[in-house]
């Protein structure tokens, strides 16, 4: 599998990786993977993990290096799931993994597309399925394909 990713790209899911990578051992095991996973609005069984490991862990030591996890998580570019992730990243605007009324509010006045406060809540609203306030990727993705 060839992946081609901007060193933007690359840095951003070194990133992502060290983050998940707590004991900064160079890889991820199961546990630390589904969180990975969750972050990145993909729920998967501890099943549907180890299957995942099995498919992209090269040396077969059972955790996920860097280069393994990122046969994992990147796509490519003309995939529709690449696409709504890059879209959710723009909104995104301060890389927490969710997307907030400011950040909203801001991505839409920046794209010429102004809302008033209650139609940025009324959104937010109607997205937020965990009623934690803001949008996590997982309703990201189903208010686009609404």
């Amino acid at each position: 599998m060839s992946i081609r990713l901007s060193i933007e790209e690359l840095e951003e899911y070194r990133s992502v990786f060290q983050g998940f990578d707590r004991d900064n051992n160079g890889y991820v095991t199961t546990d630390e993977l589904a969180d990975v996973m969750r972050a990145l609005g993909r729920h998967a069984t501890d099943e549907q993990i180890r299957s995942m490991i099995q498919q992209v862990d090269l040396n077969r030591n059972g955790s996920i290096e860097f280069n393994e996890f990122l046969a994992l998580v990147a796509r490519n570019p003309t995939d529709p799931d690449y696409e709504l992730l890059s879209a959710f990243k723009e909104f995104d605007q301060n890389g927490d993994g969710f997307v907030t009324a400011d950040e909203l509010k801001r991505v839409m006045h920046g794209i010429g597309e102004p809302l008033t406060d209650r139609e940025i809540a009324t959104m937010i609203a109607e997205t937020d399925l965990d009623h934690d306030g803001k949008v996590n990727y997982e309703e990201f993705i189903r208010m686009m394909n609404a």
